[in-house]
């Protein structure tokens, strides 16, 4: 290939079939079609070898172009010494320039939908995703993000959060968890997923569709909570403690003490158990998610129980013993 002229259309296919490439995996037709390509001119094969290279090059590159994006739109110019893109200042292969038909693979490329993080959160924190969609993490919990051009996804692993999603009627928005998934266009709501068999959302403002693995869609609107397989109607009062881990509170209702305790267990990322003479207690009130030792101190004065702190840090709460 070395000195091998192509035409321009020859090198345009090769860039669109690079892309696919390396945006999906080819249908059986596709995989017709890119056979007969390759068997078509012998010059074909090398060609699209050379535009998977630079796809591949293209992949490291895409944190500097977004650098220079942020620049471009600032006060601040780029380094007139800086070089990121030295594949677009000179011939990137020998005998091959990067034509329109490069461009072409690297407009397919930025349009195919981008991983935008994926993290697992030890503690609350805050994201903001590229569309303006802020989302706020419990503890615990684990979460990745992509936006494509057409739709954009959040896979909730497990855990907790609350999203205040950008309207973008165009892009629909979907939160998939392991118990099912919630659909929406621009609304404020929050997700709970900390089982293949447990899903909860609870919307906060607008309309969400919430499709659960094993039943019947539902559309949910303001208020609404959706938990046990149920939907339930909350006052205002009802919504802020359903959401008080935002502010890093919790509240129980004649919560069964392995409950609430398994609620803590999972926002400390430690075990925390109990015995099965107390499991069954019941207990209220409005708790610190922070503070351990408070919530602790709390449930020893009003129930009938004893905290004992186990040397590998784990705590089991049982029966306190008589006095």
């Amino acid at each position: 290939m070395k000195n091998t002229v192509t035409s321009p259309a020859a090198e345009e296919t090769a860039a669109l079939w690079a892309a696919r490439l390396d945006g999906s995996v080819l249908t059986a037709e596709q995989r017709i079609a890119l056979d007969a390509w390759l068997a078509a001119a012998p010059e074909h094969r090398p060609l699209l070898t050379q535009y998977c290279q630079f796809s591949a090059d293209l992949e490291q590159q895409l944190p500097l172009i977004a650098g220079i994006r942020e620049m471009s739109a600032g006060s601040m110019a780029a380094p007139e010494t800086a070089a990121p893109f030295p594949w677009l200042r000179r011939p990137v292969w020998a005998g091959v320039t990067l034509t329109a038909a490069a461009a072409v693979a690297l407009a397919f490329w930025l349009a195919r939908p981008q991983p935008q993080f994926a993290t697992l959160a030890t503690q609350r924190s805050v994201l903001t995703l590229g569309d303006g969609t802020r989302i706020e993490l419990n503890a615990q919990t684990s979460l990745s993000a992509e936006i494509g051009a057409q739709t954009r996804h959040v896979r909730l692993a497990a855990g907790e959060a609350f999203f205040a999603v950008h309207k973008d009627p165009a892009r629909p928005f979907i939160v998939e968890t392991p118990a099912g998934s919630v659909r929406v266009t621009g609304t404020q709501f929050d997700v709970r997923a900390e089982s293949a068999a447990a899903l909860e959302v609870t919307v906060a403002e607008g309309s969400v569709q919430v499709h659960p693995a094993a039943a019947a869609p539902l559309a949910l609107t303001a208020g609404d909570r959706l938990a046990g397989g149920a939907v339930q109607r909350l006052s205002a009062k009802g919504l802020d403690e359903a959401l008080a881990w935002r502010q890093g509170q919790i509240v129980f209702h004649d919560t069964p003490l392995s409950e609430a305790l398994a609620r803590f267990a999972r926002y400390h990322g430690r075990g925390i158990t109990a015995s099965p003479e107390v499991a069954d207690k019941r207990i209220g009130g409005r708790y610190s998610l922070d503070d351990l030792d408070g919530f602790f101190a709390a449930m020893e004065d009003a129930m009938d129980v004893q905290v004992t702190r186990n040397l590998n840090g784990t705590v089991q709460v049982g029966q306190r013993a008589p006095r």
